[in-house]
């Protein structure tokens, strides 16, 4: 794909933020809208923990989608920091999208994340493949109360939508030379997205009270050999995550590795820290 020159007046280039409540389906969306994952996703709450930026090169238009943590009640300052992450991101956003999962009522928490929104936001209805016509036209009808400039229903999950929002978001970007080469999907670090991975996977296997409680780092990245660390907050939640005779961790190491380039060799380690989700800049 070619992008035209800098100096080019017809070319846009800008970031556009998701912001919704936690599991609303935003990750799924961007990866959607990418053509390939580039943030982790599950059916737990506050899984994205900081903005994860996919790159959308397209003729015209580069689109820089971020994905926010889900905007809730913090009760820890790991919460806050999420809430923090999101704000800003959608600050520096050139457009920003309330995400509202169809499947769910329209409340509180989704008039609460509007307030800060400006007038010119994109409300985007996610899960549509979730749900019949009257559904989605009730959940539309409650969100048009906020009067912001488009609203698009869609589903991450099969496409349905998603090419009408991506034209309309790169029709709203400033115009500007593309920020990243083409071919690149995300501006992540490698160390980052393997981390990521060994979360995802212990999202998918461990108990619901569990995740929250998880944080991975990788603390050696030496191609081929990756070392990861998965902290938890007590002895019991190591247990767990290691599993009898390690069969849970052995599980998460085969499933990731199966996503990363042929060679690589992942190390996983389990360590305890009780405090972490008291220290923001521990958590990822």
């Amino acid at each position: 794909m070619t992008v035209p020159e800098s100096g080019s007046v017809s070319y846009r280039c800008g970031f556009v933020a998701l912001a919704g409540r936690p599991n609303s389906g935003k990750s799924t969306l961007i990866n959607r809208m990418i053509g390939q994952k580039v943030s982790i996703t599950s059916n737990k709450p506050q899984t994205t923990r900081m903005p994860v930026r996919g790159v959308l090169t397209r003729p015209g238009a580069q689109v820089v989608l971020v994905d926010t943590p889900g905007i809730h009640k913090p009760r820890t300052a790991h919460g806050q920091s999420l809430n923090a992450a999101a704000s800003e991101a959608l600050h520096e956003a050139d457009v920003a999208c309330l995400v509202i999962d169809a499947s769910a009522p329209y409340g509180r928490g989704d008039a609460f994340i509007a307030q800060s929104l400006p007038p010119d936001s994109v409300v985007v209805v996610t899960k549509s493949d979730l749900v019949g016509p009257a559904a989605m036209l009730r959940q539309l009808a409650a969100a048009a109360e906020l009067d912001f400039e488009a609203y698009f229903p869609v589903s991450g999950r099969t496409g349905e939508g998603v090419d009408a929002l991506v034209d309309h978001l790169a029709g709203r970007l400033p115009a500007g030379p593309a920020l990243y080469p083409p071919g690149t999907v995300s501006d992540a670090p490698e160390a980052f997205w393997v981390a990521e991975l060994v979360r995802e996977q212990l999202l998918k296997t461990t108990r619901n009270e569990l995740p929250h409680s998880i944080t991975t780092r990788v603390t050696d990245y030496e191609w081929p050999l990756i070392r990861c660390e998965v902290v938890v907050e007590r002895p019991s939640q190591k247990a767990i995550v290691i599993g009898r005779g390690g069969s849970t961790l052995k599980s998460v190491g085969t499933a990731v590795r199966s996503q990363l380039p042929d060679g690589a060799y992942l190390q996983l380690a389990v360590r305890v820290d009780k405090n972490w989700q008291r220290r923001p800049r521990a958590s990822r």
